[in-house]
């Protein structure tokens, strides 16, 4: 992929604010490591996750992501770190990299932020970048946040969900009600209901990013209610998946390509390809190109904004001709000025019309949306 625009290229320059010298390949669950051509004294980057890297889902696709910067630009060591906690632990960690010579943090988990903006703080040389948040207020000018248009590719899987369900029930398991999970919720459903309108989705809350257990008994109590499409919204998706085609329901999956797990029952998905905006927002930092203050702190890319990095996963057996072209229409809808997800009237649970017909809003506004619309079946906490 590429950024698609010279303004969304500009764009980038909100994410730092500090010109920085930055690769090798590494990988590692210990602080930092590198290995490949370049010295201990070469320039660094540093990239540290909350999981493993090996997960089918979120963090093996920022791993995935740190290497494509480590083959694009193999001057440069990269050090990678996984399984860092959502705590102090993350600035210890970072910090570490720091040591080792990283003048670039990508902090790619929801919960890193508060410790990427303390490091961020603590070193003024250091731009650091934290994936999926949104900073407000007085923060460093040597930190910003990146992200991709994660409910857009959502609604196109929704699509595939509303046209496959022989029951009209659709199953979510999500972590936590922060924004970005509610409106991937609200998007699957939209997007599902555009095609079926008897549909609904039926959401179970973990309270985790990863935890196989907990993922295991959400599956089967959705399964149990006569779900015949789970997705989910969890860093690890292994569990689900597997639970899923062992039950012959069908899959529909996120963060990363995990077809391989369901030969019969995968639909479709979202998943990350970071691989042109981390390699670009090290080259553009290296390159001195960004200037504090010059652009807003949180970067996001969408359908609209130029290549969205939050891109469809392959099609399975399961979805026909027909819906691939209603998949096709419908992503070309949300590039345009007039589509989106949330185009009004969107009505929420308790028939309130949050979003007015004729309404189309925009990014910043859809990652404040706090609520589930109509035929989403449960609560927020």
């Amino acid at each position: 992929m590429k950024i698609a625009s010279r303004a969304a290229a500009a764009a980038l320059a909100a994410l730092l604010a500090t010109a920085c010298s930055a690769n090798t390949a590494g990988t590692a669950s210990a602080p930092a490591t590198a290995a490949g051509a370049p010295g201990k004294d070469s320039p660094a980057v540093g990239f540290i996750f909350v999981g493993p890297k090996d997960d089918f889902g979120y963090n093996q696709a920022a791993y995935q992501g740190s290497q494509a910067v480590a083959k694009a630009l193999p001057d440069v060591r990269v050090l990678t770190a996984e399984n860092v906690p959502e705590d102090d632990n993350a600035a210890r960690v970072m910090n570490s990299m720091i040591a080792k010579g990283a003048k670039i943090i990508f902090a790619t988990s929801y919960g890193h932020l508060d410790a990427a903006l303390k490091v961020a703080a603590e070193h003024p040389d250091v731009a650091v970048v934290q994936q999926g948040n949104l900073i407000t207020g007085a923060v460093p000018k040597n930190s910003g946040t990146y992200f991709g248009t994660v409910y857009e590719p959502v609604y196109l899987a929704g699509i595939a969900a509303g046209k496959a369900t022989k029951s009209d029930k659709l199953g979510y398991v999500y972590a936590f009600p922060i924004n970005q999970t509610i409106t991937n919720i609200d998007a699957f459903q939209l997007g599902a209901a555009s095609v079926n309108p008897d549909v609904k989705t039926y959401v179970v809350g973990t309270s985790s990013w990863c935890d196989p257990a907990k993922q295991a008994e959400a599956a089967a109590n959705l399964l149990k209610q006569g779900v015949d499409v789970v997705t989910q919204h969890q860093d690890c998706t292994a569990t689900i998946v597997k639970a899923t085609e062992a039950a012959g329901m069908y899959t529909v999956g996120y963060h990363a390509d995990a077809s391989s797990l369901a030969p019969k029952g995968w639909l479709t998905g979202s998943q990350w390809d970071w691989d042109a905006l981390f390699t670009d927002i090290v080259k553009t930092t290296r390159a001195g190109r960004f200037t504090a203050g010059k652009y807003n702190a949180n970067f996001r890319i969408g359908f609209k904004t130029g290549t969205n990095p939050f891109v469809q996963a392959p099609f399975g057996p399961a979805v026909d001709e027909t819906a691939k072209a209603e998949i096709g229409k419908a992503k070309e809808w949300l590039s345009s000025a007039a589509g989106s997800p949330f185009a009004g009237p969107v009505t929420d649970q308790d028939g309130i019309v949050r979003i007015p017909k004729g309404t189309v809003p925009d990014y910043a506004a859809i990652e404040k949306i706090d609520y589930f619309v109509e035929g989403v079946v449960g609560k927020l906490p």
